[in-house]
């Protein structure tokens, strides 16, 4: 018990390392993904009445009732805050407190160029898809720094950790639900576009900023292995693969440890490997299947 206690106090030393690198450049980084995100929030969702993720999907339908988007984002954030506190715990709510917040203060900076910005004489099927595309990129910028938006990601990561679904998988249920809801505001037509938006903004997120896979498989040799394996299981809702293997020029037995870690999961995994083990080998692939195993 004792042993256990204080290599869990050595992972949470390792992930605090990891929030302080590079701060300046990921809050730089965190803002820019944001005011992309709000930009396309406003000229390709709003404007047009297309619900497609998460507390911003919910704002649209809730304007039609009267309530404005940026309000209504910032309430609904401040409560899953409280929420995420208790359910996720200190680290994982202020992982999303900065980006809980300036995400609606752009969404309202950004309103205004709306009536600016017009496509009448647009289809709304390339409308859904540009939108979906530039939302992409935003979030993509946002997740690699290792802070989130708030809102249906706190939410999925609660059915994640508690359900032991993937992240991917709990973010289809979360973001599902709320292009249904959109159904008591608009017509059918709509909802499609909201799914096809899910799809794409998903994909641009995984193709062009972290890679082209929901998940990422760790093949890693090192000199601490069970360190490694520790810090990996208080990672993912997964396990642990042990391989015995050679080594090609020194012929020594090594053991070669696999884990498949979630995508969004790859910036803490790859930094917190560094910082157990500054001379760790690891080859990094996407993994397109994986099933649900422990080892």
């Amino acid at each position: 018990m004792l042993f256990r206690k204080l290599r869990q106090r050595k992972i949470n030393k390792i992930l605090e390392n990891i929030d302080k690198k590079d701060l300046v450049k990921r809050y730089f980084l965190l803002a820019l993904g944001c005011l992309i995100v709000a930009f396309s929030f406003n000229v390709f969702f709003d404007q047009y009445g297309i619900v497609c993720f998460g507390v911003s999907g919910l704002s649209i339908i809730f304007k039609r009732l009267g309530v404005p988007t940026y309000v209504f984002i910032l309430v609904a954030n401040i409560i899953l805050l409280i929420v995420s506190y208790f359910a996720l715990g200190k680290k994982k709510t202020k992982n999303a407190l900065v980006g809980s917040i300036i995400f609606p203060i752009f969404v309202y900076l950004t309103s205004f160029l709306v009536p600016l910005i017009k496509f009448d004489n647009v289809e709304l099927l390339v409308i859904a898809i540009f939108g979906g595309v530039l939302s992409g990129l935003g979030y993509g910028i946002i997740f690699k720094t290792n802070f989130n938006t708030g809102g249906t990601d706190v939410i999925t990561e609660i059915v994640s950790k508690y359900t032991k679904v993937s992240l991917g998988k709990a973010t289809w249920i979360s973001d599902g639900i709320v292009v249904l809801l959109a159904k008591l505001v608009f017509p059918w037509e709509t909802i499609l576009y909201g799914f096809l938006v899910l799809y794409i903004i998903s994909f641009m997120t995984d193709k062009v900023v972290l890679g082209i896979s929901q998940s990422k498989a760790f093949y890693i040799v090192t000199e601490k292995e069970e360190e490694v394996k520790a810090f990996l299981l208080s990672i993912i809702n997964g396990g642990v693969t042990l391989i015995n293997a050679k080594g090609g020029y020194s012929n020594s037995k090594q053991t070669l440890l696999l884990g498949v870690v979630p995508t969004r999961k790859y910036f803490v995994v790859k930094e917190g490997l560094k910082e157990i083990d500054d001379k760790i080998f690891f080859l990094v692939c996407d993994a397109y299947e994986v099933s649900n195993r422990r080892q």
